[in-house]
């Protein structure tokens, strides 16, 4: 890759891992539409590192609380708000984790296309739109219970294939369970810790184990430009997404969704 493109596809995956419109999508369309070489495991492996300290990092106060507070409900203390909902967010987890294993292969064999992405681009914006604009918001995510934390899990594992977005379908469910926006995305961002950390670790085994030369240089700066800006895409967001909704990210998919019809069908 050259020094371009890693500054591209780094800025992609830290804009776009947090934000409802697919990181995973956009980090495959430069290869399928432009031409350009895969950029490998290695690379992604060291985005999304960029990315889950960029998440830790903004919201350490209170992954320090919940771990706290986790650990001592394993040690008998009374429960609390904070340990309830750690306890839901290792919940939420479970269903990624075992279709993950389960049929990952599947999917990344028949699901990484263009006209995938197309479709479930469209489709999924629509939805979180229309949930956004019917859905109240009356609760926030100290309030979610094991049913809500389960089925918010469950959609996650939609996000497996392309063009969803996990945060997008995470926000989505949460929002149909009548979570305020601010707390949908909270538990959104809280929630990708640990699935980019379980994922980050599988591909850095298999890394580790393949003989592939290190390009230190290029992983460096993927790593730094990935941080900042996803640490900027959580600030701003967290900040806008209760003025202005989702609406303007419901757009955005809608015309991706309608240029990439138009250019793979």
């Amino acid at each position: 890759m050259t020094t371009m493109h890693v500054i591209i596809l780094s800025l992609i995956q830290g804009l776009t891992e947090f934000l409802p419109i697919s990181s995973s999508a956009h980090l495959i369309l430069p290869s399928q539409l432009l031409g350009w070489t895969d950029q490998g495991e290695v690379f992604d492996v060291t985005v999304h590192l960029g990315t889950l300290l960029a998440v830790v990092i903004y919201f350490y106060k209170d992954v320090f609380g919940l771990l706290k507070a986790w650990f001592g409900s394993l040690t008998g203390k009374k429960a609390t708000p904070q340990s309830r909902l750690a306890w839901m967010i290792i919940l939420a987890t479970i269903p990624a984790v075992l279709v993950g294993a389960l049929c990952s292969d599947l999917i990344e064999s028949y699901a990484r296309s263009a006209k995938v992405i197309a479709v479930t681009t469209i489709v999924f914006g629509l939805l979180l739109g229309w949930v956004d604009i019917k859905a109240p918001q009356r609760q926030d995510e100290y309030n979610m219970g094991w049913k809500h934390a389960l089925y918010v899990g469950i959609a996650q594992v939609l996000a497996m294939i392309p063009g969803t977005s996990r945060s997008g379908i995470t926000m989505t469910a949460a929002r149909q369970l009548g979570y305020t926006r601010e707390a949908s995305a909270r538990f959104s961002f809280l929630l990708s810790i640990p699935v980019i950390l379980g994922a980050g670790s599988l591909l850095a085994v298999q890394v580790a184990q393949s003989p592939i030369t290190v390009p230190w240089h290029q992983l460096g700066l993927g790593l730094v430009v990935s941080f900042v800006s996803a640490l900027a895409c959580i600030h701003y967001f967290m900040r806008w997404v209760t003025q202005v909704g989702m609406i303007p990210f419901v757009i955005y998919r809608i015309l991706l969704g309608i240029v990439l019809a138009l250019v793979v069908f």
